[in-house]
């Protein structure tokens, strides 16, 4: 590690902040122990703000149906060959159940843009989850959508909504996405949900088709200046019968460093260690945790259909079922020496969490982090 590069990483760590050119300098000039330093002081840093408890979110897939053709993505619209599903209500809301018997309090509604969940049909599901669930969190997860769809679906009792940018370059953005998508249109959305209250996140894919360390740079910029609740970022892993189908993946490596970095832009942000990190390196979870993350997000969707949300290949845990998947993420976590923590887990100084009397009680310096999930499933009182 040169000289340079340490004088750039302590900066960071001081100012929460580099110019574009600077982000860009070092991710070109990034090595070993680069990243090693970024991932002890991100650390650090996370545990200092979180102690170390990893929130949990009851991730519910709830279409793999899309109107939109993403040229990375499997379930896009020209994939004739993709499985396609779409879930009920009623399914809905029965894995929503079944994930709060086992100590889930922040439920993530995830889909490709299907047709079918008009503000009304969404709507009723966000409110009968909430009058379930009145201690829980929804997250929803499910594209460009009008603000005033965007502001009913909050009236309805909405808290997140997590809309990646994918890159904060409109040229690049082009080449990612067919003529009729908008990066316009996709900062308006990001635009709308912060302004409408919802603790909102971005993020992109790392080592995605085109992109470069100045691409990188840029969209490191605009977390930095956007400042999401959340941001998800995770490697690029092509998908067998889309246009990129023989680009080469992301690396974890990369994926690791960036997520460093990002945790020591933003300390107090809700930055997941995904999925899509855990297919390109076997213990990739647990790397993104010692790299700054700290959440994780165990599949509630029914056994039957996990398969057919195939945003990409070889996606892990598609054949467990959910209390597999959170006895399987609480033995991960706890061998690198965090646990589970059961409540909404809201991003630090939410406000409308604070009016709602809800404590972010995951973070150290205030003594109040509740127990992991029991093996029981249910939740110490």
């Amino acid at each position: 590690m040169t000289e340079r590069v340490k004088s750039l990483i302590f900066r960071l760590e001081r100012e929460q902040s580099l110019p574009e050119r600077e982000y860009a300098e070092l991710i070109r000039d990034r090595d070993e122990e680069a990243a090693a330093l970024l991932a002890r002081l991100a650390s650090e840093k996370r545990r200092a703000v979180f102690g170390d408890a990893v929130y949990t979110r009851g991730l519910i897939e709830i279409s793999s149906i899309c109107k939109n053709n993403c040229l990375y993505c499997g379930i896009r619209r020209d994939n004739i060959l993709a499985e396609r599903y779409r879930l009920t209500p009623e399914e809905i809301l029965a894995c929503a159940d079944e994930g709060h018997a086992l100590g889930f309090r922040t439920f993530v509604l995830q889909g490709g843009e299907d047709p079918f969940y008009t503000d009304e049909v969404l709507c009723g599901i966000v409110r009968q989850l909430k009058e379930r669930h009145p201690d829980c969190a929804v997250t929803l997860s499910v594209g460009e959508r009008s603000r005033e769809s965007y502001q009913a679906l909050r009236e309805a009792g909405a808290d997140r909504y997590l809309l990646r940018h994918e890159t904060a370059d409109p040229d690049h953005y082009a080449k990612l996405h067919p003529r009729e998508m908008s990066f316009d249109n996709r900062m308006r959305c990001l635009r709308d949900l912060k302004e409408l209250g919802y603790q909102t996140g971005c993020g992109f894919m790392v080592g995605s088709p085109f992109q470069t360390p100045e691409n990188l740079a840029g969209d490191l910029k605009f977390i930095e200046t956007f400042r999401p609740a959340m941001c998800g970022i995770g490697p690029f892993v092509p998908h067998r019968n889309t246009p990129f189908r023989d680009h080469a993946p992301g690396t974890a490596e990369l994926t690791l460093f960036l997520l460093s970095v990002i945790r020591l832009m933003l300390p107090e942000v809700l930055l997941p260690a995904t999925t899509a990190l855990g297919t390109v390196l076997p213990r990739g979870r647990e790397a993104g945790i010692l790299a700054g993350a700290n959440v994780v997000m165990p599949n509630l969707s029914p056994v039957r259909v996990r398969k057919k949300y195939e945003l990409y290949d070889n996606k892990i845990c598609t054949g467990e079922e959910s209390a597999q998947c959170r006895d399987c993420l609480q033995q991960r976590m706890r061998s690198v020496g965090c646990f589970p923590a059961v409540d909404r887990g809201d991003a630090p100084g939410y406000t409308s969490a604070k009016k709602n009397g809800i404590i972010n009680e995951g973070r150290k310096k205030h003594g109040k982090i509740r127990s992991e999930i029991p093996e029981s499933g249910r939740i110490h009182q």
